[in-house]
C-alpha cells in the first residue's frame, strides 16, 4: 500500500515547513501582477505565508514579497493578505 506524500513548502516569514494546505499562496505571474491565490493552481511564480498574524505582520514589516518576487509588491496585496488572516482568526 502506497502512501501519498503530503507536499511541504515554508512560510516566508516564520520560515516554518508546513502543509500546502495550511498556506496561503501568494502568486506572482508574467504579466507583473501580484495577487492572492486561494486555489493554489494559479500560474506564476508561489510564495507561501502562514495563516497567522504575526506572519503578515512580518512579511508587510520586512517586505518579504518583494525579496520573494524580485519587484515592488503593492500594498493592495499586504492588505489583502490582512483582511485573509481576519477571517482565518473568525473560524
Amino acid at each position: 500500500m502506497n502512501l501519498k506524500k503530503t507536499p511541504l513548502r515554508k512560510c516566508i516569514a516564520c520560515q516554518e515547513m508546513k502543509s500546502k494546505k495550511e498556506l496561503i499562496r501568494i502568486v506572482a505571474n508574467k504579466e507583473g501582477q501580484v495577487h492572492l491565490d486561494t486555489h493554489g493552481k494559479a500560474h506564476g511564480r508561489g510564495a507561501y505565508v502562514c495563516n497567522r498574524a504575526e506572519c503578515f505582520e512580518k512579511i508587510k514589516k520586512t517586505k518579504a514579497l518583494n525579496r520573494a518576487f524580485k519587484r515592488d509588491v503593492p500594498d493592495e496585496v499586504y492588505s489583502a493578505l490582512a483582511e485573509k488572516s481576519q477571517e482565518g482568526s473568525d473560524h
